[in-house]
């Protein structure tokens, strides 16, 4: 926000001030961010001046203030809060509020109000598809957020979300290091081709050649996600010199594009089947579609999240 300037309740103070809600303004945020990160945390700060003195954020504001990897979000989504039972909830049409037995325990992020991460994807895991789900999970894990013991003690308690947290954490892996590598990773294991994610490839005298995102167990194969920085000419020259050093000590390496994760899983697997030298059967690739269906990566899955939020 403008240094010096802290968000207002009341009239609009000029031009310059972003309206949040009825009465509730924020200062532009300058200079203005390549994302949004700098613009929610002001109005987080913001919103904290009608909130109670209990309430912290949650469920995917709180994620996406964490820093943990979003899918695809519908626009117009509030924000999500949790608050003690004691306090009264402010009706805001901005704000989506969820009232606890106790009152949640916060961790304060450059003075944001935030739920434990653990509570956070319990939260999430009330609305969201498993996809979705294992894939914040995977990101607090790996940016260790939290721990699996912090996860699974919250998913063993008679709470909304539970059940679904429960079913997740038998997909969680935290060695994932991004969304995408997280969902190559589904697409396989659903689809019963087994993995080891960021294995390591030594030659034969132990020296280190590569680490993969996924190498499909048994086989000298490696599955990996290709992102946009692999078009840059000095990724593209690291990558050749890693091909030839695998080529070197007979492993096959297979990237594949976002694109090809979302709408050419059968590709995939296809390919995963032939490193196993197994029959292809394509009707194994209907889990990872049902898993798709239901996630916010499709159309029908982002409508039947904002079925669920009501």
């Amino acid at each position: 926000m403008t240094i010096g300037l802290a968000p207002v309740r009341g009239p609009r103070p000029g031009r310059r001030w972003v309206k949040l809600g009825n009465g509730l303004y924020r200062p532009v945020v300058r200079p203005v961010p390549t994302s949004t990160a700098g613009q929610l945390h002001a109005d987080l700060l913001a919103w904290r001046l009608v909130l109670p003195h209990s309430a912290v954020f949650t469920h995917l504001t709180a994620a996406a203030e964490y820093g943990l990897w979003l899918p695809p979000l519908p626009s117009g989504l509030p924000l999500f809060v949790c608050m003690g039972r004691d306090e009264s909830r402010p009706q805001r049409p901005e704000l989506r509020i969820a009232r606890l037995m106790t009152a949640p325990e916060i961790v304060f992020l450059d003075g944001a109000p935030l739920a434990v991460v653990a509570e956070v994807l319990l939260a999430c895991a009330v609305h969201l598809g498993l996809l979705d789900l294992v894939a914040l999970c995977d990101a607090a894990l790996h940016l260790k957020l939290c721990t699996l013991l912090d996860l699974q003690a919250v998913a063993g308690l008679r709470r909304r979300g539970a059940p679904m947290l429960r079913r997740a954490l038998r997909y969680v892996d935290g060695r994932s290091e991004s969304i995408w590598e997280t969902l190559l990773r589904m697409l396989h294991v659903v689809c019963d081709v087994p993995v080891e994610p960021q294995a390591v490839i030594t030659a034969e005298d132990g020296s280190f050649v590569a680490r993969g995102d996924l190498r499909i167990i048994g086989t000298r194969t490696l599955h990996e996600y290709d992102g946009g920085d692999h078009l840059l000419r000095q990724q593209q020259r690291k990558d050749l010199k890693r091909n030839r050093r695998l080529d070197h000590v007979d492993f096959t390496r297979r990237g594949y594009t976002s694109h090809e994760v979302l709408a050419q899983g059968i590709t995939i697997l296809r390919d995963a089947d032939a490193a196993l030298g197994r029959p292809h059967r394509p009707e194994r690739i209907r889990k990872w579609h049902a898993l798709l269906a239901d996630s916010l990566f499709t159309l029908s899955g982002s409508e039947r999240f904002l079925r669920r939020l009501g």
